[in-house]
């Protein structure tokens, strides 16, 4: 029981931080002193939520080898993404964005607990194979990130044209701030997912002596790659915005899930390979 605790802290943060913010939101306009105390607290507790949720990770991935199995990954990837979050929030005040990031983290920061099992990785003493895993690890977490913006960015557009919506959010910065972060984290997720997928390559013949196979996971992450490269290429070239771009960013992130975490759950879970 004892050991379930360290993981109820990091979910309980998480949440309390979620919660506190839905309240505000709903809120009266409080004073301006009191919202910016409130802020800073908010980033105080994801800090010390971060570094537990951390060092869980590192006794659970790297007490005996080098174990990531699903939920590890899942709880990894969520730990990154509010990492993100944690750093880009300090300079562009994407308060709003808790809403989206938390909850998730907060959940799947608790499956490890209750989900023990072992996925030993072969070639685990070979560092260019781990720096291949962590890159990919990066590149899910900063695409994960990007899908969530890009929903607060579908509300903040509603909310802008006054349309009705289910979620109403307080703080938005302006959408041309949040398209050009978007588009930053696009670009880098889409460099890291291209060395990940160049990598892959190359550790599948020299590491287990078969070329890449065309399964599931590859197929859906070279479709992946096709639609963020797409994207990147229609902004640039075209100026695609707004809904074109939410669009292909979550259909770009659908498309990474299923290779990544629904090969994942198939093989290790449903499986048990």
């Amino acid at each position: 029981m004892q050991k379930l605790i360290p993981y109820f802290i990091v979910a309980f943060i998480y949440m309390a931080v979620a919660i506190d913010f839905w309240r505000e939101a709903k809120a009266p306009a409080s004073n301006a002193v009191i919202r910016l105390n409130a802020l800073k607290l908010h980033s105080a507790m994801i800090a010390l939520g971060l570094l537990i949720h951390g060092w869980l990770l590192h006794q659970s991935i790297f007490s005996v080898g080098f174990n990531l199995g699903f939920y590890q990954s899942i709880s990894a990837i969520l730990w990154l993404t509010v990492l993100v979050y944690w750093v880009t929030d300090r300079n562009y005040q994407l308060y709003s964005l808790q809403a989206f990031v938390l909850p998730p983290a907060a959940l799947f920061s608790l499956l490890p607990a209750f989900f023990t099992e072992t996925h030993f990785l072969p070639e685990s003493d070979n560092h260019l194979f781990l720096a291949h895993i962590w890159l990919a690890m990066i590149a899910y977490s900063l695409f994960t990130f990007a899908a969530l913006h890009a929903l607060l960015m579908a509300i903040a557009e509603r909310n802008l044209h006054h349309k009705t919506t289910l979620i109403k959010l307080p703080n938005f910065p302006p959408l041309m701030v949040m398209e050009s972060l978007l588009f930053k984290m696009i670009g880098v997720g889409f460099i890291l997912l291209t060395v990940t997928l160049a990598s892959g390559m190359w550790f599948s013949e020299e590491l287990f002596h078969k070329p890449m196979q065309f399964n599931h996971k590859s197929i859906f992450s070279i479709a992946s790659w096709f639609i963020y490269a797409g994207l990147l290429f229609g902004r640039y070239q075209y100026g695609w915005r707004g809904l074109k771009a939410i669009r292909w960013t979550l259909a770009g992130f659908i498309l990474l899930l299923l290779a990544y975490i629904g090969s994942k759950f198939v093989s290790q879970i449903l499986l048990g390979h």
